[in-house]
């Protein structure tokens, strides 16, 4: 199984990256969240999954063990494939899902592109307590269930800044600096939005 690859990146496009490791060069799925990670650094390094199936050997890699560690858990889901998880990660980042699947937000889920009512479901159901045990789970419901969010990312949805836009910059926010209040929160976001 390969775990790492560390290399020079050759090329980069959104869904893939070539990787020259001693002459031989990788081709790695990413998504679009890896896609955003990777800078214009020359050697790079990527934690790896490799799926073997009859017709193909796939290598799928992610900016952090956290990204893949998510990508393997969903996989685990009936109804999920290496896309659908790929895309799910393209649409929202690790923490996103984890906290989604946590609080049990199910329209969360279901936004993603290629998930339905019933498996969408069938995520929240086998991976709840899966996913409490990646990572601190009491910061993602701590932010999950953040009043001081939820009306910081209303009045930005008010302002015309869409939902999910404002999101990842809001929890940016409140992961650096906890006690802000509602209106400071809206400020700081709108300077970086």
């Amino acid at each position: 199984m390969i775990t790492q690859i560390i290399g020079r990146l050759v090329e980069k496009t959104p869904t893939q990256v070539v990787i020259d490791c001693n002459g031989v060069g990788y081709a790695v799925h990413i998504s679009l969240h890896t896609f955003s990670q990777i800078g214009a650094e020359e050697k790079i390094k990527l934690y790896t999954h490799l799926q073997i199936r009859e017709d193909a050997h796939t290598l799928f890699g992610f900016h952090t063990p956290m990204e893949r560690s998510v990508f393997l858990l969903l996989l685990s889901v009936s109804g999920i494939g290496a896309s659908t998880a790929r895309t799910m990660l393209s649409s929202l980042t690790p923490e996103q899902i984890q906290r989604a699947i946590l609080s049990e937000d199910l329209n969360t889920i279901k936004s993603v592109k290629g998930i339905g009512l019933k498996t969408a479901q069938r995520v929240l159901i086998e991976l709840k307590d899966k996913m409490s045990t990646l990572y601190d789970s009491e910061e993602i419901q701590i932010l999950g269930n953040n009043t001081i969010k939820d009306e910081a990312l209303s009045a930005l949805e008010v302002l015309g800044y869409s939902r999910k836009q404002s999101e990842r910059i809001v929890d940016q926010i409140i992961q650096q600096t906890p006690d802000r209040s509602v209106e400071e929160l809206i400020k700081e976001a709108l300077n970086k939005l």
